[in-house]
């Protein structure tokens, strides 16, 4: 298939950006997303100019890394994946393809489609782990767990922090994200010493780095390629709640 893209350039954080069409042809439709920006920048540097730089690493949909805006969804037209297991037999030939790094202060611009996404770090690192000491490794059934708790605190820990749910929400609102690292330690027994410093520090540090507020659009859940409920932020919400009035 051939396609126009129309794709974002920006030298970097501090420079003005712009749209550039690029066309690409004999697209195979079993290639990947990637796989096809691949394929533009070995002809961009074959003709002496600059690739297009984008975000990759596993290519498996586990790193989260290749978040891309595309055709103004998170991770491109399909649902539940990330944009490496996006195939372009979901665009037809001839189609205009827009592609945009993240749109959010809290993510900004290295270049081209990359951003910075290190604000995810450090709200893990204000209290994302459990770090009291429980001694060697128990059991697995020492530690008696509801099956329900045990499977919703998995569902939640799937969260890859691609950021999607930022990108996709009006306000840039990072709450199914905290929200999930929250309640995977929330519904297990090891987590709940360390509960109440957990949930007001991370949340502190969310609502500092200038994250929006959540208006219950649900857009987070929609766009998420793990599929994480946004029930969990109305657990974030109570733990938060207890964690102040406690």
């Amino acid at each position: 298939m051939d396609l126009k893209l129309k794709i974002w350039r920006q030298q970097g954080p501090g420079t003005k950006g712009k749209f550039v069409e690029y066309p690409v042809k004999n697209i195979s439709a079993d290639a990947s997303f990637l796989e096809m920006m691949d394929i533009l920048n070995e002809e961009l540097v074959a003709k002496g100019e600059e690739p297009v730089a984008f975000d990759h690493d596993c290519r498996e949909g586990i790193c989260g890394m290749c978040s891309l805006y595309i055709n103004g969804n998170p991770h491109g037209p399909d649902s539940a994946i990330t944009t490496c297991q996006l195939h372009m037999r979901k665009f037809k030939d001839g189609e205009t393809v827009v592609i945009e790094p993240w749109r959010a202060k809290p993510f900004p611009v290295i270049k081209d489609l990359m951003v910075d996404r290190s604000a995810f770090d450090d709200i893990i690192q204000a209290g994302g782990y459990v770090s009291i000491n429980t001694g060697g490794v128990p059991d697995a059934n020492d530690i008696p767990i509801k099956k329900e708790n045990a499977d919703l605190a998995m569902d939640a820990a799937s969260c890859i922090g691609c950021g999607a749910c930022v990108a996709a929400c009006k306000n840039a609102s990072a709450m199914l994200f905290v929200s999930a690292k929250v309640s995977q330690f929330a519904l297990l027994p090891q987590g709940k010493i360390e509960a109440k410093r957990r949930v007001e520090s991370m949340v502190a540090v969310m609502d500092d780095i200038g994250f929006g507020n959540c208006t219950n659009t649900y857009a987070c859940e929609a766009v998420c390629p793990k599929e994480i409920s946004v029930t969990n932020i109305a657990r974030m919400n109570r733990e938060f709640f207890v964690a102040k009035v406690s």
